[in-house]
């Protein structure tokens, strides 16, 4: 097993560790060295054994280069970043989820190995997994030990409630995540099992963090903050201060990817924050998403246009930059604004605001007080 990742990234080439975060940029010189040192099969050099005792306290002598470092070839297309819904289906039923019905539906273990390939073959070398619930997939286990085998860096999103589960840890230790993102719905279990309408749900949760915790796998909490728990948005930031965890906080409710509202209902408008001004982003271009079908799309929100990784192969790919900036226009009612310079909002975002007839104040400059039009 590599102890060690070195890749091309973006303009550059960088190495890393399989689950920590932090990494080191690499000359193009060094590189070099290192591929033809695999295919040569020499020893660890100098420079390479001081970095990674400096950086990771990691002795790799007296093994080969080959050995213990995976050394990812240049790839054709520039994609290093991916999001993949493994599946839809999820064990919770949370108001606020952006995807509407979750359906367990997709790709068969073989097809989701194929997938990965294809990720692979497309210069993707940071992965995050997410659903759904990602950890519910019956193949997450072989999809994750893959990914990881690839030279990829996983990020898992999760609600928790399978980190517990003796099978779920054995994998996440061994295809170690550079980081597990737990999402936290409340403090107490009336508000949590409420919100996830299951019974039990706060008890799982609680129980796989503390079972993270003590695996020594890298958590962080997302900190869900709705209509329905903002009573106990100080005791959730408490209770992620007392487990010692870093955190996030999200308060912004989206419509489905569908255009549909029921999601927004779950919106607190006392959570409701001025963005920062929109002033693009590299959705379709460095970055992309696949959902359960092994449909490429620019984004989680940009689906309008996907494209079928499973029939056209990573070659479809060369397609989703024009994707991109065909679904960055602003159109429909957004084109000819006089404020849009300053939006906070992509037009793929708003385009799903617009199709769930969504209040304008909780994504528009036009339904702030004191805005003109």
């Amino acid at each position: 097993m590599h102890d060690l990742i070195a890749s091309p990234f973006l303009n550059g080439f960088v190495l890393l560790r399989p689950g920590r975060l932090e990494g080191i940029k690499l000359p193009e010189r060094r590189f070099r060295d290192l591929a033809q040192a695999r295919d040569s099969g020499s020893g660890i050099p100098s420079w390479l054994a001081e970095a990674t005792r400096t950086r990771w306290a990691v002795q790799l002598a007296p093994r080969s280069v080959g050995d213990a470092t995976l050394i990812r070839d240049a790839p054709a297309y520039g994609h290093s970043r991916a999001s993949w819904e493994i599946n839809l289906g999820c064990d919770l039923d949370c108001e606020h989820c952006y995807l509407g019905p979750k359906r367990f539906a997709g790709l068969d273990e073989e097809g989701k190995h194929r997938l990965l390939l294809i990720l692979r073959d497309s210069a993707v070398l940071w992965l995050q997994i997410t659903g759904g619930e990602a950890l519910i997939d019956p193949h997450f286990a072989s999809c994750s030990q893959l990914a990881h085998d690839l030279g990829m860096m996983i990020e898992v999103l999760t609600n928790g409630t399978r980190l517990s589960n003796s099978r779920t840890l054995e994998v996440l230790v061994a295809s170690r995540p550079y980081r597990v993102t737990v999402s936290l719905y409340g403090a107490t279990a009336e508000t949590y099992d409420s919100f996830t309408r299951r019974r039990g749900a706060f008890k799982k949760v609680t129980r796989g963090l503390a079972a993270g915790i003590e695996a020594g796998l890298p958590l962080q909490l997302a900190l869900i903050v709705t209509a329905q728990n903002a009573h106990e948005h100080d005791q959730m930031r408490a209770a992620a201060d007392e487990l010692g965890l870093p955190y996030k906080e999200y308060s912004h409710m989206s419509p489905t990817i569908y255009g549909g509202a029921e999601s927004l209902a779950s919106q607190s408008p006392a959570h409701l924050k001025l963005l920062q001004r929109f002033a693009g982003c590299n959705a379709g271009h460095t970055f992309l998403h696949v959902d359960p079908h092994g449909r490429a799309s620019i984004c989680k929100v940009g689906r309008d246009e996907q494209i079928d990784l499973m029939t056209e192969g990573v070659q479809g790919l060369a397609r989703l930059g024009g994707i991109a900036d065909r679904l960055m226009l602003r159109t429909g009612g957004c084109s000819g604004c006089q404020l849009s310079g300053n939006c906070s909002v992509c037009r793929p975002l708003a385009k799903r605001y617009q199709e769930a007839k969504a209040p304008l104040n909780t994504y528009c400059q036009h339904g702030q007080k004191g805005t003109a039009t």
